[in-house]
C-alpha cells in the first residue's frame, strides 16, 4: 500500500463566501508537494472591522510550508479569488498561472503592490496542462459572471480531481465561453475521484437562468425612462456591462462608464480578446453636454461601497454629473448578504432626490453567476465523481450540499477552513486540522485578527476614549492635579456638571490619599486611575470608556 496521499485543505472560502484559498497536496504524510488554488480577499465593514481596508485568509500554515509549494492557480478574476495575489506573493514565492483575462488582472494586482508581473504566467484552456510537482493542472472553461472562468482538472498519481471554481451552466452567456457539457463529460469519462464544488446557490431550487435573458428586459426599461438613466452592476461582470451598454446604445443614448474598476475591466477584456466589440463610450466631461434624456451612465458600486461612483452620485455629484428628480437608477445586481445596509442607504439618498429606483426584486434585470440546486445535480451527473467536497459557501451551504450529494449516492464531507481531508481512499476522510483565521490589511500593513488592534478600535467606537495624565516629582508626590482629555464622550453627566471636571476631581482626590507604596509604582497608579476613571464615567454617563493613563516622573 502506498504511503503517499492526496489531501485537500481549505484556508479560506469554506464556511464563508469570500477570500478563497484552497490547498491540494500529494506525497508522503507531512511532506506532500502542494499547489494553491485561488488567493482572494473579502471586504471589511464598519461594524466588525472598522478602519480595515481588506481581509485575507490566514496563510500562516502555507507560508511555513512554502518550500513545498509548487504553484498557484487562479480560476477567475473576481476579487475573492485573485485579490490577494499581490499582497502574498512575496511570502509564497511560487509561480502564478491563469488564463489571459485573469492573468491581466493578476498582473495589475502585482504591479499595484510593487511585485514582479512576470511571475504571472498565461495559460490556455484545456487540453493544455501545466506541470507542478506531482500535479498536472488544466483549465476547463465554464460560464460564470466574469469572462474566462475555469474549473480545474487536477491530476496526480492518486487520481483526477475536478475543482469546479465558481460556475453556472449557461450555454448562452453573451460574453465568454458557454458551458460545454460534452467537453466536461469527455474530460470525466475515465473516472473522477473527487468533485470539489461551488455551493453558493444550493438553496435555490429553480434551474439557473441564462445571461441572454436579461438584455431584452433591460432594453425595455431603458426605452421607458423619460430622463437620464444610470445603472450599476458588478464591474467584473463584463457580459452585463456590455448588455447594459448595448441596450442604452439601441435606445439612442450616449454611454458613459464611471468608476476605475469598470473601465479597467472593459479595457482588460478588449486587450485580451474577450470582447471583440463594445459600444462607443464618452468621457464624464463630454457627458455633461449631452441632453439628459440621451444619456446613460454605467457606474460602479452595486454593493453600496462608499467610495464607488453610485455612492458619490447619491451624495450629490460625481465627475461633475448629478442625478435629478425624474431620473432612473437601476441595480442590475444582487445584493451580497451583509451589504444590505449600504445599498439601502444609497437607495434612500436617491429617493430623497426624486430619482426612481429599480432593483432586481422581480428577477428581470439580473441572473446569478452561480449554479442553483438543479444545476449542481446536473453537474454531478456529468462528472460522476466518486466523492463530492462542497466549498465556496457558508456552513449552511456546505452542509446542505454534502447532504444533497449523500442523497445522490456519493460520499461527501463537510470541510470548513482548516480541515485537512484525505482524498486517497474510496471515501473522504478528515485527517487533521490547521489553525486558520483572518488577516487584516490595515492601512499599509497586515495585522492578525487576534492582535487586539481592531478589537480596541471597536471598543473605542462603542465606549469612547479617555486620556489621564499625572506628573509626580522626585519625591513621588503628585505635582499639581490630574488632567484628562476626552474623545467620543458627552460633555455633561448625570450630575449636570462637566464630565471632565468630575473626572479630574475624583482622580486628584485619589492622588491626594494614595499610599507611598502606590505612588512609587507606575503599574499600581495606572491600575487605580483607570479603575476610578471608568467607575466615574459609568456613574455619570452609563459607559466605561477605554482609558489610557500617562504617568510622568520628574527626575
Amino acid at each position: 500500500m502506498s504511503s503517499e496521499r492526496l489531501i485537500y485543505l481549505p484556508l479560506g472560502g469554506a464556511g464563508e463566501i469570500g477570500m478563497n484559498a484552497y490547498v491540494y497536496g500529494y506525497g508522503p504524510e507531512n511532506e506532500e508537494r502542494l499547489i494553491l488554488v485561488d488567493l482572494g480577499v473579502t471586504f471589511s465593514d464598519m461594524e466588525t472591522s472598522p478602519g480595515v481596508d481588506l481581509i485575507f485568509p490566514d496563510l500562516t500554515w502555507l507560508m511555513a510550508n512554502k518550500h513545498r509549494l509548487e504553484a498557484i492557480f487562479i480560476t477567475h478574476g473576481h476579487e475573492d479569488h485573485v485579490g490577494a495575489v499581490g499582497h502574498f506573493w512575496e511570502q509564497l514565492g511560487a509561480p502564478v498561472y491563469a488564463r489571459a483575462f485573469t492573468a491581466a488582472l493578476a498582473r495589475h494586482k502585482m504591479a499595484d503592490r510593487g511585485q514582479p508581473e512576470e511571475v504571472v504566467k498565461t495559460v490556455s484552456a484545456w487540453p493544455e496542462v501545466t506541470k507542478a510537482g506531482p500535479f498536472s493542472v488544466g483549465f476547463l472553461p465554464v460560464s460564470h459572471s466574469i469572462p474566462e472562468s475555469a474549473g480545474l482538472v487536477i491530476d496526480c498519481p492518486a487520481g483526477r480531481v475536478i475543482h469546479s471554481g465558481d460556475f453556472k451552466l449557461d450555454e448562452t452567456p453573451v460574453v465568454g465561453e458557454p458551458f460545454d457539457p460534452e467537453l466536461w463529460a469527455d474530460v470525466c469519462k475515465d473516472g473522477v475521484k473527487a468533485l470539489v464544488c461551488d455551493s453558493t446557490n444550493v438553496f435555490s431550487t429553480a434551474p439557473g437562468r441564462s445571461e441572454a435573458t436579461v438584455g431584452p428586459e433591460i432594453e425595455k426599461l431603458i426605452l421607458s425612462a423619460p430622463q437620464m438613466i444610470a445603472a450599476t452592476t458588478f464591474a467584473s461582470n463584463v457580459a452585463r456591462v456590455k448588455t447594459l451598454a448595448e441596450a442604452g446604445e439601441r435606445a439612442g443614448r450616449s454611454i458613459c462608464l464611471m468608476g476605475r474598476a469598470m473601465r479597467r475591466m472593459i479595457e482588460a477584456a478588449i486587450q485580451t480578446g474577450v470582447l471583440d466589440s463594445f459600444p462607443k463610450v464618452i468621457s464624464p466631461e463630454d457627458a455633461r453636454a449631452v441632453p439628459r434624456e440621451n444619456l446613460m451612465l454605467i457606474v460602479t458600486g452595486s454593493q453600496g461601497e462608499r467610495r464607488a461612483a453610485s455612492a458619490q452620485l447619491a451624495r450629490g455629484k460625481y465627475n461633475g454629473l448629478t442625478m435629478k428628480e425624474g431620473d432612473m437608477f437601476l441595480f442590475s445586481s444582487k445584493t451580497i448578504p451583509g451589504n444590505e445596509r449600504g445599498v439601502i442607504r444609497i437607495m434612500n439618498q436617491f429617493s430623497e432626490m426624486g430619482v426612481d429606483i429599480v432593483d432586481d426584486a422581480n428577477g428581470h434585470f439580473h441572473v446569478s453567476g452561480h449554479a442553483n440546486r438543479p444545476d449542481l445535480e446536473r453537474l454531478q451527473d456529468i462528472v460522476k465523481p466518486q466523492m463530492v467536497i462542497p466549498n465556496h459557501g457558508e456552513h449552511r451551504h456546505l452542509r446542505a450540499h454534502a447532504k444533497l450529494s449523500n442523497e445522490r449516492g456519493r460520499a461527501s464531507v463537510l470541510a470548513v477552513n482548516g480541515t485537512m481531508v484525505d482524498l486517497t481512499g474510496d471515501e473522504p476522510r478528515v485527517c487533521g486540522f490547521v489553525e486558520t483565521g483572518r488577516t487584516y490589511l490595515d492601512g499599509a500593513i497586515k495585522i492578525g485578527a487576534l492582535d487586539g488592534i481592531v478589537r480596541d478600535r471597536i471598543r473605542m467606537a462603542l465606549n469612547g476614549h479617555l486620556i489621564v495624565t499625572v506628573i509626580l516629582d522626585e519625591d513621588d508626590e503628585p505635582l499639581g492635579e490630574a488632567w484628562c482629555e476626552m474623545k467620543g464622550l458627552p460633555e455633561l453627566g448625570r450630575s449636570n456638571a462637566p464630565l471632565l471636571e468630575v473626572l479630574e476631581e475624583d482622580l486628584t482626590q485619589f492622588l491626594g490619599r494614595a499610599s507611598e507604596k502606590t505612588l512609587t509604582s507606575d503599574d499600581k497608579i495606572e491600575q487605580e486611575l483607570r479603575r476610578i476613571a471608568r467607575n466615574t464615567c459609568n456613574d455619570e454617563i452609563g459607559k466605561k470608556p477605554e482609558v489610557t493613563v500617562i504617568v510622568s516622573r520628574m527626575s
